[in-house]
């Protein structure tokens, strides 16, 4: 028996990568889906293990991840584009769910100078993990039930 996602979620969860850069709130996913708020977040919290802003934050600091990785853009100028509107939140927010300061994993994708090996486990660690999240999202995405009824055509010639 296949075990499908559930499609309120899934609504949700590309909801949010449509609208990943910019302000998202629980009150905007109650007025886009008209579900009770706090029956979203519950639902939310059962089918992904993460609370709906700690999955935009961890969305938000893998998307940062690459964007460090692959670019010499500023952190500010990161921060912003991927939804950040204070450098000292996303700071905090990426130390938190990385383990280290922005600026370091900066370092560490530049070479710019000599990374502890903690910190090297802790940045590998983490954006394993994140990459592991990015993925399970897309396959929950991929197992909502599809609607298989077949569509009668009306059509005016018999």
């Amino acid at each position: 028996m296949k075990v499908y996602s559930n499609n309120l979620i899934c609504d949700v969860l590309v909801y949010i990568d449509e609208h990943i850069n910019s302000k998202i709130s629980i009150e905007d996913l109650e007025k886009r889906f008209f579900y009770n708020r706090y029956y979203i977040m519950k639902l939310f919290k059962r089918e992904i293990k993460l609370s709906i802003i700690e999955y935009i934050n961890n969305l938000r600091i893998y998307h940062s991840l690459l964007q460090i990785r692959d670019t010499n853009t500023s952190l500010l100028n990161i921060a912003f584009r991927n939804g950040f509107y204070s450098i000292e939140y996303f700071s905090e927010i990426f130390k938190k769910i990385v383990g280290v300061n922005p600026q370091i994993v900066k370092s560490y994708f530049k070479n710019k100078k000599y990374i502890s090996y903690s910190n090297i486990e802790k940045i590998n660690s983490s954006i394993i993990t994140l990459y592991e999240l990015f993925n399970f999202k897309n396959h929950y995405i991929e197992s909502r039930k599809k609607d298989i009824t077949p569509v009668k055509k009306l059509s005016i010639f018999k």
